[in-house]
């Protein structure tokens, strides 16, 4: 595991990202992560589901708009202050992780996107939680940071954009993970892995306005998490070649689901 470093906390990271958006409208493209994947993971109308870290609540409000049974927790509370005043019918409330107030076997699907590499600590403790409140065979869908070119080169980019004093402290932003790392964390919560995905969500290529759809030429988070984070026909182009032959090293994400051991 690789840790990522940055000038300033993980929770002032999400505190100013939520405070500088809106509400997210639910997701539309269901092409692209995370859609895609929960849509896998999903596949029954009638059980309950967790939405841990729904951030902004694309997710979330995509399903609540369809009539699922779908609860969201963030440990940011001013962004789950946001979405009760957008929507007081969704089921919204702060939550950590590592010690949900939810009983034994709740859920039936936990969805994790950009939650487990967030954690400094506790990561075994969370996935234990996970694992404590979803059914038996219950699925968690969850998106973990990998560790390979792209988020090195994304590291380095950031680092380079930001001025550091040489004093500077380095205080733990995310964890970067390999495939086989989170096969053993999720095999120690009694969660078996039944699908790993190499999955891109902001390609590299994206954090250069040249190779951005037109539409998104000036950065829009609240766009790029409705549509996906387009790129033009060139930057397609070398993001297709790119996952082709190196997907592995130029995906940003891997997106695992994983069922419940069964008792």
């Amino acid at each position: 595991m690789r840790i990522t470093y940055r000038s300033k906390n993980n929770k002032e990271y999400w505190q100013k990202r939520w405070d500088d958006v809106e509400v997210d409208e639910k997701m539309e493209n269901a092409d692209v992560y995370p859609l895609k994947y929960a849509q896998i993971a999903i596949d029954d109308k009638e059980g309950r589901i967790l939405e841990a870290g729904c951030g902004a609540g694309r997710i979330l409000r995509y399903y609540h708009d369809l009539g699922y049974d779908i609860t969201g927790i963030d440990f940011i509370e001013s962004v789950i202050s946001k979405l009760k005043t957008t929507d007081s019918s969704l089921k919204v409330a702060p939550g950590d992780i590592t010690n949900l107030d939810f009983s034994d076997e709740y859920f039936h699907h936990v969805l994790a996107f950009g939650l487990y590499h967030n954690l400094e600590k506790g990561l075994d403790k969370a996935l234990a939680e996970t694992s404590r409140v979803l059914v038996s065979g219950g699925v968690l869908c969850a998106s973990f940071r990998a560790d390979n070119l792209q988020t090195l080169l994304v590291d380095y980019l950031a680092e380079k954009n930001v001025n550091h004093k040489a004093s500077a402290a380095k205080i733990f932003h995310k964890a970067n993970f390999t495939r086989n790392e989170i096969n053993q964390y999720l095999s120690g919560a009694g969660l078996t892995p039944v699908s790993i995905y190499p999955v891109v969500n902001m390609p590299i290529l994206y954090k250069f306005g040249i190779f951005r759809q037109r539409a998104h030429k000036d950065f829009n988070e609240n766009l790029g998490r409705k549509e996906g984070y387009k790129l033009n026909a060139i930057g397609n182009l070398i993001q297709k070649f790119l996952f082709k032959f190196f997907r592995y090293q130029f995906c940003n994400l891997f997106v695992v689901i994983a069922k419940k051991d069964q008792s």
